[in-house]
């Protein structure tokens, strides 16, 4: 199991953002039409660093104060790019264990015998190594598709399991 590092909250326009922060290694989390008195009082209940693409959201005290740490990210910027820009802004690294990029939970080995009868036939097959999700559940596998985001994790600053 990894520490539990810094842990972010997304507003609306960064659910792709908050996906690629997953794979990075850290918690974030984003609610789909979430209101920005919610998202604050969201941020400072948990103590999370709020990211976001709405300039009036930079206006408010709390966050002008220093009250609750806060990074505006572009819009323009693809989701990769946005990655890249929060990274180098916060100083971060790309965590060697990446998070479950649905829900931001921590990812935990498990034994393939136990996998056998819900992991596809193929996958079974041609792993050795599986992990599931200590938060949603979800079962995943060092497949194409997370050879292929460990690839992006690469070029945007290393690591990426």
């Amino acid at each position: 199991m990894q520490d539990a590092g810094p842990e972010f909250l997304c507003d609306a326009m960064l659910g792709g953002l908050a996906r690629w922060l997953r794979a990075a290694g850290y918690d974030a989390r984003f609610t789909y039409g979430i209101d920005d008195r919610e998202l604050l009082a969201q941020a400072l209940r948990t103590g999370a660093t709020l990211l976001s693409s709405d300039g009036k959201l930079f206006e408010r005290n709390i966050i002008r104060s220093g009250a609750l740490p806060a990074l505006f990210v572009p819009r323009q910027l693809s989701k990769l790019q946005q990655l890249g820009f929060v990274l180098r802004g916060l100083g971060l690294p790309v965590r060697p264990q990446p998070r479950c990029m649905a829900c931001g939970g921590a990812l935990e080995e498990v034994a393939k015998p136990a996998v056998r009868a819900e992991a596809p036939r193929r996958a079974y097959a041609a792993h050795e190594r599986f992990w599931r999700c200590t938060r949603c559940g979800k079962l995943l596998w060092r497949g194409t598709h997370w050879r292929r985001i460990a690839a992006a994790l690469e070029r945007i600053g290393g690591g990426g399991g």
